[in-house]
């Protein structure tokens, strides 16, 4: 069992003890949560459940024994993989539930088993394809692109309420110009916001110009006035919350790597003063005696190879 040598107060090389390896079943379900075949085996578990899940919608095989079978084999496998999770924590299984990510697995595994979901329940279903997300557990792409994802909600919540302001003033202006003429797209606020929606791809842009100008000659300032705004300025904007939302997840993620790395070597440990005290007393009587060496020298340099003979 090897020492790690930390640096601690003063300067001093402390030999901080080996932690105590788990023992029996726990060593065993560690080893196997830790290793990359188990990570492996489970990736292609989901994706197996998934293609099964994709072949349920066929009539044909909806009812098949063997798919009944083999989501069960499923359910098995799942329950397993949890089991050595939680007992891979050894003394400590309240652990297991510091990590979302193992919260959300043994919520979706756990679910299916809740009574009253069974046969062909539109529930059932949605917890079935919930398992296809805990993908992402295993991709470090997918995780990072989910944190930011998480992070940049502030941001969009204030996005939405601007594009929700800026389709609410364009959609009353489009009522008051076109709903007279154009009443299936502008008719009421709410026609006139759902137009403008589906507007922002852009797709019925030249087809709306082109019934506009035979109405009113302020169309073209509306439509280029909003295209302008939307299409451009307001996704931008989407765009630059989630990308600087990306930047701060994969940083984050790389700090916590290199953290988790390098928490033995900056663990400080605390030196016992009786300790210091003695190394400081052999530091000093090895100088004493450095000291002393180098006296004779210089003593014995000086001194005459041969006394003179008296007379």
């Amino acid at each position: 069992m090897s020492q790690v040598l930390v640096r601690g107060p003063q300067d001093d090389i402390v030999a901080a003890p080996p932690s105590p390896p788990p023992l029996g079943i726990t060593a065993w379900c560690a080893r196997i949560a830790q290793s990359r075949g188990f990570e492996i085996t489970i990736m292609g578990a989901i994706a197996a459940n998934a293609v099964l899940l994709g072949l349920e919608t066929y009539p044909s095989l909806r009812s098949s024994a063997w798919l009944n079978a083999l989501e069960w084999l499923f359910r098995a496998l799942f329950i397993a993989e949890i089991t050595v999770r939680l007992l891979s924590y050894g003394r400590r299984p309240q652990d297991f539930f510091r990590s979302g990510w193992n919260v959300f697995d043994l919520a979706v595994v756990a679910a299916a088993f809740i009574p009253g979901l069974h046969g062909d329940s539109a529930i059932l279903r949605v917890v079935r394809i919930a398992r296809v997300v805990r993908l992402m557990r295993f991709m470090p792409g997918l995780r990072t692109i989910v944190t930011a994802l998480l992070r940049s909600l502030p941001g969009v919540g204030g996005f939405l309420a601007l594009a929700i302001v800026t389709l609410y003033v364009y959609g009353m202006g489009g009522w008051l110009i076109f709903a007279e003429h154009q009443p299936e797209q502008y008719g009421t606020i709410g026609r006139a916001v759902l137009t403008l929606f589906v507007l922002l791809s852009l797709e019925n842009l030249p087809d709306l110009i082109e019934q506009g100008i035979a109405i009113s000659p302020w169309t073209l300032v509306y439509y280029i006035s909003y295209v302008l705004i939307t299409a451009n300025l307001l996704v931008n904007i989407l765009v630059g919350v989630i990308i600087n939302s990306m930047e701060e997840a994969r940083r984050l993620e790389q700090e916590e790597a290199s953290g988790s790395s390098e928490a033995v070597e900056t663990v400080p440990v605390r030196a016992d003063p009786v300790v210091i005290n003695q190394r400081l007393g052999d530091l000093r009587r090895l100088l004493d005696e450095l000291e002393q060496d180098l006296a004779d020298r210089d003593g014995g340099s000086t001194r005459p190879d041969r006394e003179p003979a008296r007379g």
